[in-house]
C-alpha cells in the first residue's frame, strides 16, 4: 500500500478513489490534487512510479487534511457548546443540529427507542 498524509491508500482501486481514504479528501480535491501533480486519475495506485508519489504528497501536504482538520472541527464544536449557542447544545444534548425533524426521525443522532414505562392512554 502507498502510505499519503500518513495514510496508507488501497494499491488496487484509481488514485481518484484512493485517495479519497484520506480524510478532508472528497472526489472533487482528489481530481484538483492529480491536476496540479500532473497525474491521470485513471491510473491504479500499483501503477504509480515514486516520482509521481512525491508530487502527490507534496500538493496533498499544502491543504489541511487528517490530524489537523480533525482537531479543528472539534475545537469548533467545544466552542459552539462553551459559548451556548443553539448549534452548542445541540451538541450538547446529542439531537440533530441543522434543523432536522425530530419527532419520527433522527435515530442515528439519538440512538435506539427508549420506550416509557405505563403510556397506554
Amino acid at each position: 500500500m502507498a502510505r499519503i498524509a500518513g495514510v496508507d491508500i488501497p494499491r488496487e482501486k484509481r488514485v481518484v478513489i484512493s485517495l479519497t481514504y484520506i480524510y478532508g479528501i472528497g472526489v472533487q480535491r482528489a481530481k484538483e490534487i492529480l491536476a496540479k501533480a500532473n497525474v491521470s486519475e485513471d491510473t491504479r495506485v500499483r501503477d504509480l512510479t515514486d516520482d509521481e508519489l512525491n508530487r502527490i504528497r507534496d500538493v496533498v501536504d499544502t491543504y489541511k487534511i487528517e490530524g489537523d482538520l480533525r482537531r479543528e472541527v472539534s475545537l469548533n464544536i467545544k466552542r459552539l457548546i462553551e459559548i451556548g449557542s443553539y448549534r452548542g447544545i445541540r451538541h450538547r444534548r446529542g439531537l440533530p443540529v441543522r434543523g432536522q425533524n425530530t419527532k419520527n426521525n433522527s435515530r442515528t443522532r439519538k440512538g435506539p427507542r427508549r420506550t416509557v414505562a405505563n403510556k397506554k392512554k
